[in-house]
């Protein structure tokens, strides 16, 4: 069946004249400067010729492309550079010159021995956005320590919280130490971006992975605050509220979030028994905190008579927040996923279709900003050599033969099958 591609949109977004230079590789900064390019900036990937970002060999792949590469890097142009040689770094601050952000994720002190810092950058553009995500910062005593999301995971106690009681530590599924950091850059970047409308100056950014799983720990931390005892590892449970968690059914498990009291009442009318609203175990939150063990047998010893299908029904009508437990694919594929238009088509000339997650942001009242595809490394070197900083096909030429950029090569365009 042959898919429609997603139509483009004349409005790119509120970010459209917004330019990012973008020296970041794996998750972190990737995730950041995708968020950006989806709101409309153009966002301007350097890459080292003939490698490029380490994702790009991460399997399994569609055609030549890699499904961590095609996830992260949507909606960007790429350029490669060779910053080991003069004339690469000399393009990359002509570049900067001309950006409105710069962003980078590499290990502290990397960038200032490229002489592609902030302090150096910013003697030519004061109105500068300069972000930089590592795993522990730009100072402390873990400042020059490799990180990765399982490291930040661990580090920030998130870690200690995941999983079922007793059970062997474990990592969340989502890489959500790469993503703080990408999440947390972008907001940053956003507000100095802000900020410079009023005073004209730019702003140089410190983004840690471990410092913005930290800030994520919410309530977790203020428990271990207030009481000085660290949460313990509840599963699907949580560690204050009654009934929460994933509960059995006759053919796999339905989860249940009674947030209020109102959704608490209206459960135990969803499983017809009303009488356990009057009981003085479970009158209120710290009561059913109390009795927890108890009350969940009494909630699952119901459960188990139906199938999930039926309990999803069933809590549906009478309103109790409820789900049933998707496998990646079966979200993906949901009514709701697709109500909302969050898997589009794009057609990329050389890999053919692409199937992609939406942007997350929708502006009511405005068409959706069109998803572009995640460039071939290096696509876009002579485009922006040649339209940002005006060079000429003579001086292109002598940069591809110095060896400053790889050419492209010749492509086979690929059938439009969407």
């Amino acid at each position: 069946m042959t898919r429609k591609c997603q139509e483009k949109s004349s409005w790119k977004g509120p970010l459209n004249n917004v330019k990012v230079l973008d020296f970041t590789r794996v998750l972190s900064g990737p995730y950041a400067t995708m968020m950006l390019a989806d709101q409309g900036a153009e966002v301007i990937k350097v890459e080292t010729p003939g490698k490029g970002d380490d994702t790009r060999n991460f399997p399994p792949f569609q055609g030549d492309m890699s499904h961590y590469y095609m996830s992260l890097n949507r909606n960007k142009k790429s350029i490669t550079l060779n910053l080991a040689t003069e004339e690469g770094k000399m393009i990359a601050r002509d570049l900067a010159a001309k950006s409105d952000v710069v962003i980078e994720n590499f290990r502290p002190g990397v960038m200032e021995r490229l002489g592609l810092d902030y302090a150096t950058l910013a003697e030519h553009n004061p109105g500068l956005v300069y972000c930089s995500i590592s795993g522990f910062g730009a100072d402390g005593p873990l400042r020059d320590q490799p990180s990765f999301d399982i490291v930040a995971q661990a580090l920030s106690g998130v870690m200690s919280v995941n999983g079922e009681p007793g059970a062997r530590p474990t990592k969340m599924g989502l890489p959500i130490g790469d993503m703080a950091g990408g999440i947390y850059g972008s907001i940053a970047i956003l507000s100095a971006l802000y900020e410079r409308k009023e005073t004209g100056k730019g702003r140089l950014i410190d983004i840690s992975m471990l410092d913005s799983l930290l800030g994520m720990l919410g309530y977790l931390a203020q428990i271990y605050l207030v009481t000085g005892e660290s949460p313990k590892p509840q599963g699907t449970r949580h560690p204050n509220l009654v009934p929460y968690g994933a509960f059995k059914t006759s053919d796999g498990y339905i989860i249940i979030a009674c947030l209020t009291e109102g959704f608490w009442h209206n459960l135990a009318r969803a499983i017809g028994d009303e009488e356990l609203i009057e009981d003085s175990r479970f009158a209120d939150y710290a009561s059913r905190l109390t009795y927890r063990d108890e009350l969940n047998e009494l909630v699952e010893r119901h459960t188990r008579t139906c199938t999930t299908a039926e309990w999803t029904e069933r809590l549906q009508r009478y309103d109790v927040p409820h789900s049933p437990i998707l496998s990646i694919g079966e979200a993906l594929e949901h009514e709701n996923t697709r109500a909302r238009n969050m898997i589009n088509s794009v057609y990329h000339p050389v890999m053919g279709e692409l199937r992609l997650v939406g942007n997350p942001i929708h502006y009511m009242g405005m068409p959706r900003p069109s998803l572009e595809p995640p460039p071939l490394l290096g696509e876009n070197t002579e485009e922006i050599l040649k339209d940002i900083l005006h060079l000429d096909v003579e001086q292109i030429a002598e940069l591809r033969d110095r060896g400053v950029f790889n050419p492209l090569g010749t492509l086979k365009v690929a059938e439009r099958t969407c």
